[in-house]
This record gives structure tokens, sequence and C-alpha cells, in this order.
């Protein structure tokens, strides 16, 4: 049987991959770790002002508190095990080695890649179909538990269309009596006031059934105006309170496939407020593509052997290029949600620039 003298992965290749990964692995188990011990001191007065059990404390909390932030950081944990795991190579005159065999920086990055694509893969599945469903538990635990800030109560003057001829408006809404005041209902023909319902309040029950109280029904055909009052009218409305009295951690508990739905759905409905999931949704996409980015950056940085302690400027070197996408990321995010910049530009813009970076270094790696 004859040998393959070129294996789609060799024996170099596996080398660098378990390095990676093995170093990524051990990066989050690491910095997890020491994250971990600081929010349980952080925390432990509110646990034990609350009454926190210690079985939710560890299963509910701290169990989906680490993929959680494993995830969100992953880029960060990424760029260090690359440069970390290089400059390593790079100090042992490993990387001269290779290069002095004929092998080509650019393919020396083959199995960087693959480890990048990896982990990319890993990060995509779990960031968009897993860890949601996690941080409710965990949401719902700091809500209990921790602190009411991102709790749900209502809303104020909420508008919105229900379909394209009917527009609803609540002057508030109480979400834990689920009632909201101040209610009214326009419907339109082509663009044409035809009926007004106004009422004092608005009770939600469940199956979209709602109850109107202290109603009044003005309706047009024409100059004719007829006028209905009534105390209370049941009606169908294919809308929940979750719908438009929206929390800050709302985005974080849904699917990639139901933040589309939601996005899509909320867009035709007119509701405005929605930046958050617009930028969640892109980055979740974004995160794909910045593994590759920084990964490049991170060979690209190291792989060059540095006299005087070079191991400790690189990982210096990274650590601030890190913080300074994490930055550029929160920074560009919080124009989205103020709507001064494209929440897909927020996402992305990040990925470009330091895609520029990358490829600067990339023009300036050994060969």
């Amino acid at each position: 049987m004859k040998k393959l003298k070129n294996p789609l992965i060799g024996i170099l290749d596996w080398y660098i991959i378990k390095k990676f990964l093995g170093t990524y692995v051990f990066m989050i188990v690491l910095i997890m770790s020491i994250s971990v011990v600081f929010d349980i001191n952080e925390k432990i007065d509110k646990f034990m002002t609350n009454n926190a059990p210690l079985k939710d404390i560890i299963f509910d909390y701290y169990i989906n508190f680490i993929p959680y932030y494993a995830n969100l950081f992953s880029p960060l944990f990424v760029f260090i095990a690359v440069i970390f795991f290089t400059s390593k190579l790079a100090n042992n005159s490993e990387i001269i080695a290779m290069l002095s065999n004929g092998i080509s920086f650019r393919r020396l990055l083959k199995p960087y890649m693959i480890s990048a694509a990896v982990i990319a893969i890993f990060a995509f599945v779990f960031g968009g179909y897993i860890i949601p469903k996690a941080n409710k538990i965990r949401i719902d635990f700091d809500e209990k538990y921790i602190s009411t800030k991102g709790k749900k109560t209502g809303d104020r003057e909420i508008q919105f269309k229900l379909s394209d001829s009917t527009v609803v408006y609540f002057g508030s809404f109480d979400l834990k009596t689920k009632k909201g005041y101040d209610f009214s209902i326009d419907r339109f023909d082509s663009l044409k006031l035809v009926s007004r319902l106004t009422a004092k309040s608005v009770q939600y029950h469940s199956n979209y059934d709602w109850e109107i109280e202290d109603y009044r029904i003005r309706e047009f055909n024409g100059l004719i105006e007829t006028i209905t009052k009534g105390e209370k009218i049941d009606t169908v409305m294919q809308i929940v309170p979750d719908d438009f009295v929206i929390a800050k951690t709302d985005q974080q508990m849904m699917t990639t496939p139901e933040l589309g739905h939601y996005i899509e759905t909320q867009s035709k409905r007119g509701i405005g407020n929605i930046q958050a999931f617009d930028i969640e949704l892109h980055s979740r996409y974004a995160s794909v593509f910045s593994a590759f980015i920084l990964t490049l950056i991170g060979a690209s940085l190291s792989a060059r052997k540095v006299k005087g302690g070079g191991m400790g400027v690189n990982i210096g070197l990274g650590l601030v290029l890190s913080m300074a996408y994490i930055l550029f990321m929160t920074v560009s995010s919080s124009f989205a949600v103020r709507g001064t910049m494209s929440p897909f530009v927020a996402a992305w813009i990040p990925n470009i620039f330091f895609a520029g970076i990358a490829l600067y270094l990339y023009c300036k790696a050994p060969n």
C-alpha cells in the first residue's frame, strides 16, 4: 500500500493543534476559576442576606455563569492562548526549525486556522443554541437573589403595529399584574382612520385573550360617527406582554433562530427598542470570524524570536490588543444602542479594523 507523502493533517499540524487547543482550554479553566473566586467574594453578602440555597448557587448560577462568560470572552482566550504557546515555540527555536526545513509561514498557519475553526464552531453552536437556555436559569437566579435592576416591571408610552391596518397604544403597562392603562386601538383603511377604541385599562389573561375595561368605540363612515360604550369586552390580540415589555437581558435568553424571528416580527410591528437584539444577532456571527482574525494576529505577532524576554513582551502586547478589541466592541455597541450606528456596522467594524492589523502583521511575519 502506497504511503501518502502529504497527508491532509500531518504530525506537525497535530502537534500545533494540540498545543493550541490545550492552551486555550487551560486559559479558560485558569481565568474562569479566578473569575468565580472573585465573583463569590463580591456576592457572598447578597447570597447570605437573601438566603440563597447552596444548591441553587452552584447549579443554577455558577454552572451557567462559567459557560456564558467563557463564550463571551472566547476571543480573548483565543488570542492569549495563541500568543502564549507560539511565543514559547519561538523562544525554543521551534519556529525557526520549522521555517528552516522549507515550511512557509503561510503553511505553518494551517493548523492554527483548523484550531480556530474548531473553536469558532463550538462557540457559535454553544452561544447560539445552548447557552441562551442556561442564561434563563442564571438570570432568574440573579433577579431573585442578587439584583432586581434588570428585572422587567413594566413600561410606558408603548405603541406598535398589531397588523398593517391596526395600531395599538398603552399609556403604561404593569408586567406584574399584566394590566395596561390608557389603552387604545386605531384601525385604518388605506391610511384613513375607520375606528378608534379607547379604554381605561386592559387585562391580559392567557392564549392571546385580553379583557378591555371601561371602553369607548368611535366608528367613522364618511361624515357619520357612531359611538359605542361599555364596561367590559373580551378580544383576541396576537401579542403577549413579553413582546413589548423588553428587559436588557432578554436577548441573552434567545437562541439564534429565535432572535432572528423576534427581530423580524418586532420590526414589522414598528417596535423601535430592539437595537440590543440586532447587535446580539450580528455579534454571534461576527465572533465566528474574530477567532480567525485574532489567531492570525497572535501567530504573526509572536512567531518571531525576540531577545531579552520576548515571551513577556509578546504576552503584554497580546493583552493590550485583546483589551483594545473588547473595548472597541463595547464602544461600537453603545453607539448602536443609542441609534447613532447601525447594529450590523457596530458588530463588524472591530473585525474589519483588526483584520487590517492582522494583514499588516502577517506581511511582517518571518518566512
